[in-house]
């Protein structure tokens, strides 16, 4: 019922600019180099992939690339690129295991759906206008931001 709930849904709204998506994902590698927690950079590679499905969504949308389930494909091949790396480590049958990046990579799209989901809300409770500007950059930075101080004090 919990992954029914986080389904992804159409982006009703241009979902992040394209100098912060690129400063992420630079950001991604430094923090590795630099020994940050796997949870920590699995958790911001999830919001920047999911954000990288809403743009193929956008991208179909102009070109008129219309099918059925093509919003949650999109999404899903967007954010499940980060699992193809771990194909050889997870394992189902006998024991559930998942990796700490891999885990915390489909947490940060979660939260980045979620927090695109309030800031929608909270538009619309507005008369459709932002209380601030770059509202919508600042809701999942601060929810992300939330949850790697989280992760930081209570690791995986």
């Amino acid at each position: 019922m919990v992954m029914a709930a986080a389904l992804p849904v159409k982006a009703l709204a241009n979902p992040a600019c394209a100098v912060c998506t690129v400063a992420i994902g630079a950001s991604l590698s430094v923090a590795r180099k630099m020994g940050g927690e796997d949870s920590i950079v699995g958790l911001w590679a999830g919001a920047l992939l999911t954000l990288l499905g809403y743009w193929s969504i956008m991208f179909f949308d102009k070109r008129n690339w219309h099918f059925r389930g093509r919003d949650f494909l999109l999404l899903l091949l967007s954010v499940g690129m980060i699992g193809f790396i771990y194909v050889a480590e997870v394992v189902i049958w006998k024991i559930f295991y998942m990796d700490t990046i891999l885990f915390s990579s489909l947490l940060g799209m979660l939260i980045y759906i979620g927090s695109q989901k309030l800031y929608q809300r909270m538009k619309a409770g507005n008369g459709g206008h932002a209380h601030f500007p770059f509202e919508k950059v600042v809701l999942p930075i601060v929810f992300l931001l939330g949850g790697s101080l989280y992760l930081t004090y209570f690791p995986i």
